[in-house]
């Protein structure tokens, strides 16, 4: 039969065939495919992670930098709010000019310039040159999550979503070695060395990244909107002086020192609104800021920042403050926050799309508001100092942890097209949170007879604007549970 009907021949044709190791090969590739993947998100993360030491490791040494460097507290506290607004203005302008000149080429300017800064900062011998220099390493470390965002989504395609979202482990990592380091040095060597360590991390990523990230090509050819990034820049600035400006002895609500740069930064934010509207590329398309759930996305993002970016900033300080641990201790404190937070990070990231945004950004909030109450009160049930802050730590970070993956996935759902620059947004809300956090309790810290009280009385006022304000909102942006 098999003669007749022909097969024989055929089938004596196919042998030098059969045996070619076709799927082995298909299999290697895939490995190789795997295995570059996780390179660049590799190299992705070192930059990302070096940004976020350097948000909260000068948290543990301001009242070593204020001494040192002879500067008040609500002045010393510049070094962490100039570094957040200057990520502010870096990260949608990153967004832009990475779709404009390719993502690989400003990974490579930030870490470069970050790199450097770092170096000059360590040798600031006054606060003023310590803040310029800082603003300079901000716009390197603002510039990171962007650029990176836009490779890893580039690179991982349909994926993309859960390869963003275990970005969120990076940011504990950092919440956790950040304090570390900053009571480590302040108390075996000294807190300049908080810079310092960025420099021999920072050669070595500048090379890895020339190896290892490929390049990427234009995909915008509009021109940087610069007189925005200068109008938003101006605002901000303008803003901040006016609230450090109250803490200074004697300062009232109705002091020109205060009034004047706030009315300069209401009418520059009406000038770079009607700028924004005129331009036909502007820093920040307007359709970003008001568009179909992206104005509740950017007001969530701020809340975030105020209670997440600010707490964090604070936490040393408020333990040093009211309660004088040590400085070693009180940098150690929010390790508890970044365990909790990779506890549960990679879990909330794989459940999204069978959870939705919208629990998890609500169970992550009010979790976070509960670890936020219990540190501001006393200890209890006899638990010591250290430990009972350590765990209402934890608590907040397991807040984030379930939140974070959700906040940072939502916007881009509304605009899949521009991820780059939406990460530059979401990222410039959440540090404006932040420096409004700081900036307004170092002037309170500055003027109170009681900075710990102070302090614990700011974390209740951040607790109930995430229960009555942020949660609410949560419920009107669109929820993508099931239909991805």
């Amino acid at each position: 039969m098999a003669s007749e009907t022909g097969l024989e021949p055929i089938k004596a044709a196919r042998p030098p065939f059969r045996h070619r190791p076709r799927r082995p090969a298909l299999m290697r590739d895939d490995d190789q495919e795997g295995s570059s993947r996780a390179v660049v998100f590799g190299v992705c993360s070192i930059g990302l992670f070096m940004g976020a030491i350097d948000g909260t490791i000068v948290a543990t040494v301001l009242h070593t930098i204020d001494s040192d460097l002879h500067a008040r507290i609500n002045w010393a506290g510049w070094t962490i709010t100039i570094y957040q607004l200057g990520a502010v203005l870096a990260m949608p302008l990153a967004g832009k000019i990475s779709d404009q000149f390719g993502r690989r080429r400003v990974f490579l300017y930030a870490v470069a310039l970050f790199t450097v800064s770092s170096l000059v900062c360590g040798f600031s011998n006054n606060i003023y040159m310590l803040v310029g220099m800082r603003a300079v390493q901000s716009i390197g470390g603002g510039a990171f999550m962007p650029a990176a965002t836009g490779i890893v989504a580039d690179r991982f395609g349909k994926d993309r979503d859960r390869a963003l979202g275990m970005f969120t482990s990076i940011f504990p990592l950092g919440s956790i070695l950040g304090p570390i380091f900053g009571g480590l040095f302040v108390t075996y060597w000294t807190w300049r060395g908080i810079f310092f360590i960025n420099v021999p991390i920072g050669i070595t990523l500048f090379a890895l990244t020339l190896k290892y990230i490929p390049d990427s090509r234009s995909t915008s050819e509009h021109k940087t909107d610069l007189g925005g990034v200068a109008l938003l820049g101006l605002v901000i600035l303008s803003a901040m002086f006016g609230i450090t400006s109250l803490g200074t002895a004697g300062a009232s609500w109705f002091d020109p020192s205060f009034v004047v740069p706030e009315i300069a930064a209401a009418g520059l934010l009406l000038l770079f609104l009607r700028h924004t509207n005129r331009v036909a590329a502007p820093f920040i398309p307007m359709r970003l800021l008001r568009g179909k759930g992206f104005a509740v996305m950017n007001a969530l993002n701020f809340l975030y920042g105020t209670a997440a970016l600010g707490f964090a900033a604070l936490v040393p300080l408020y333990a040093i403050d009211r309660y004088h641990v040590t400085r070693l201790d009180a940098g150690t404190l929010l390790t508890a926050r970044g365990v909790g937070m990779i506890m549960v990070a990679a879990i909330a990231t794989m459940m999204l799309r069978k959870t939705g945004y919208r629990l998890p950004m609500t169970t992550g909030f009010l979790m976070l508001a509960v670890g936020m109450t219990l540190m501001s009160i006393a200890p209890r049930l006899g638990i010591s100092v250290y430990l009972w802050l350590s765990v209402t730590a934890g608590i907040t970070g397991l807040g984030m942890g379930v939140s974070a993956p959700a906040s940072n996935n939502a916007s881009l759902q509304l605009a899949p097209d521009q991820v780059a620059a939406i990460a530059g947004l979401r990222g410039m809300f959440r540090q404006s949170g932040g420096i409004f956090a700081v900036s307004i309790s170092t002037a309170l810290l500055n003027r109170s007879l009681d900075p710990g009280m102070a302090m614990a009385h700011v974390f209740w006022v951040l607790a109930l604007v995430l229960v009555f304000i942020a949660v609410p909102l949560v419920y009107t942006i669109p929820d993508f549970k099931g239909s991805w």
